[in-house]
């Protein structure tokens, strides 16, 4: 297994929970079709060219990473969990390679043309350092004219639409989710019976406002210069928009 390992990191949440084989039955109906019209859209968008470098960070099984690979692109796939990586690089080619990896680490610094951190996989952490680490990598992990692409959540229609409770039946497994906003956290309990035993995870994300994310940003030194509401790429609107996308560029160079 290729690794960049934090030796130091904590056991927290995201580390357990993201290499358990139930996190994966439970989100095994990813919705593929999905991810890859939001692909066709981003690079059309964008103007990626043939044979650009780009870094999918947080891959997970590499569902985004593949296709744009198949796109004809060079694309590098980094993940904390070791369950996900061993699924993804059972894909690897030339041009497409995966490493485990945790994202508040530094990883191959002015290299990549794009970075693209899909999904939701930010504002896992309990300190905001941490994720101002991560943003701070991206920036120098970017080519002088590279692009940041991040797909987050839009926390206002979050709030509006939250599902309190409900009960998934999966592989056999009963999942009883329940969701909460906590002390600025979305936060989502998973409680389960499986192999004669009680199993309870939970999931935190910071509840990031497009402010507080602007924030972060210019901290880190990455320019916002547009701001989607959904994978179609219509203009954001805070109170109807599901997600919120953010393409940012001009990298400060103090920040190298």
């Amino acid at each position: 297994m290729k690794q960049y390992n934090n030796p130091t990191m904590e056991n927290k949440w995201f580390a357990e929970w993201f290499d358990s084989k139930y996190y994966h039955i439970l989100y095994q109906h990813r919705d593929y079709a999905e991810a890859q019209m939001f692909m066709d859209n981003l690079v059309a968008h964008l103007n990626v060219p043939q044979r650009a470098t780009i870094w999918d960070l947080a891959c997970g099984k590499g569902r985004h990473s593949i296709y744009l690979a198949k796109k004809g692109f060079d694309v590098t796939g980094t993940d904390l969990s070791v369950q996900s990586i061993t699924a993804a690089r059972e894909f690897e080619h030339k041009h497409l390679s995966f490493f485990q990896h945790d994202m508040r680490d530094g990883f191959r610094i002015n290299y990549f043309d794009y970075v693209f951190n899909l999904f939701t996989s930010f504002g896992y952490f309990d300190n905001d350092k941490d994720d101002l680490r991560v943003l701070k990598n991206v920036a120098k992990s970017l080519k002088n004219s590279g692009i940041f692409v991040m797909d987050f959540l839009n926390i206002h229609h979050v709030a509006a639409n939250l599902v309190p409770s409900e009960t998934k039946i999966l592989s056999d497994v009963k999942f009883h989710i329940t969701r909460n906003i906590i002390d600025g956290y979305i936060v989502k309990t998973i409680s389960f019976e499986a192999e004669g035993r009680q199993h309870q995870h939970q999931e935190k994300v910071r509840a990031f406002t497009l402010d507080e994310l602007t924030d972060l940003f210019t901290q880190a030194g990455l320019s916002i210069n547009k701001i989607f509401g959904d994978y179609q790429l219509n203009e954001f609107d805070q109170k109807q928009s599901p997600r919120l996308i953010l393409t940012s560029c001009g990298v400060d160079e103090l920040t190298r």
